[in-house]
């Protein structure tokens, strides 16, 4: 069987649902210190270990992926969730397309690189922790200054080994609103937080973020995703809260757009940040794109942004800022869902492609 595959089924087994992603790291490590790459390890928590792998000299190609993987959900599962079974051409298992195949291919094709001949380009291999909730590993690894300025990023999330340039950004939102409580016969002696929200709510609906349609990521949008309030249906609620999914085009500012927000609600909401990423964006015709499309990816075509935020959100700039491409071999659709798969022939197509890229990168 092909080692990316095998490797992939041995990534599979470890169960790294919301954590637990040391046990996966481990293994990385060992093959990637094996191959002559400077490994180190970075703990974001306990039993939550990333790893950052270094070889060659000068500015790297960075690649990136990352170690955790969401809950099975209450559906049961017909495979096994971490039982690596292969039906035909089907990986299945949780982490098959999100992401553990694509983690695979980029160490396999990293050591394949790394003992062709000629030349070779500098790699850094970063693989994370926690990016199902946020992205918070890579934040982590960024703020200790573990990653390295590069010549380009490739993060190999599924795409089903198609080139897409970029993502949209997500800006994630609590507004709150306080009031004062009393007794529910007499809400004049209250001040009532949910009937505040409610105006909230609906300012939120109406507003504009004020930045014109992108020709690829589409526009701005704005969703309220939860509200919660009040504590027993006789008393007057001192405080409610919602959720706000701001998803964002590429040269947005989050700053200014947080700041027109709390404009528009005014001063009956405050604002707290959940979660804060940039959007992603790399011409088509850039040389790091190029490469991968002749290396045998599928071109960007009609639809070349990713639906998902990815960790290229918090390592783009601390990389430099140079070209991002998603390009993985999972099935886009298959992420988070209930008996997840990957097609085996696009792990070991992946392996071929990434080395070429690299290849012709050199």
């Amino acid at each position: 069987m092909d080692e990316a595959v095998e490797l992939a089924r041995e990534l599979i087994r470890i169960d790294s649902v919301g954590g637990g992603e040391a046990a996966v790291a481990e293994p990385l490590a060992r093959r990637l210190s094996d191959a002559g790459f400077a490994v180190r390890t970075h703990a974001h928590a306990p039993g939550r270990t990333g790893l950052i792998a270094r070889w060659g000299t000068g500015e790297p190609v960075t690649l990136t992926g990352h170690l955790d993987t969401v809950p099975l959900g209450g559906q049961a599962w017909r495979h096994a969730p971490h039982g690596a079974e292969i039906d035909g051409d089907r990986l299945y298992g949780r982490g098959s397309s999100d992401m553990k195949a694509g983690v695979a291919a980029l160490v396999v094709a990293a050591e394949r690189h790394v003992r062709r001949t000629g030349p070779k380009a500098a790699l850094e291999m970063v693989f994370t922790v926690g990016e199902e909730t946020g992205c918070e590993g890579a934040a982590d690894m960024v703020a200790a200054g573990l990653v390295s300025r590069s010549r380009a990023l490739l993060v190999a999330e599924p795409t089903a080994n198609r080139v897409l340039l970029g993502h949209k950004g997500a800006l994630w939102l609590e507004a709150t609103t306080r009031g004062t409580t009393a007794h529910g016969s007499m809400p004049h002696l209250g001040d009532n937080a949910i009937y505040k929200l409610a105006r909230v709510i609906g300012a939120v609906e109406t507003f504009d973020p004020g930045v014109p349609e992108h020709p690829w990521l589409g526009p701005s949008t704005v969703n309220v995703g939860t509200v919660r309030g009040g504590i027993n249906v006789n008393s007057v609620p001192d405080l409610a809260a919602a959720t706000i999914d701001l998803r964002t085009v590429a040269g947005q500012d989050h700053g200014s757009l947080r700041e027109r927000l709390q404009a528009a609600l005014g001063d009956e909401a405050t604002l707290d940040v959940l979660v804060d990423l940039p959007a992603i964006w790399t011409e088509p015709d850039d040389p790091f794109v190029l490469a991968l499309v002749e290396a045998g990816a599928g071109a960007p075509g009609d639809h070349p942004a990713a639906s998902y935020f990815t960790d290229a959100s918090v390592l783009a700039a601390a990389c430099g800022g140079g070209p991002t491409v998603v390009c993985g071999p999972g099935e886009p659709e298959q992420a988070h869902v209930t008996d997840e798969y990957c097609l085996v022939h696009r792990i070991e197509d992946a392996v071929e492609i990434y080395t070429a890229a690299l290849g012709h990168l050199a």
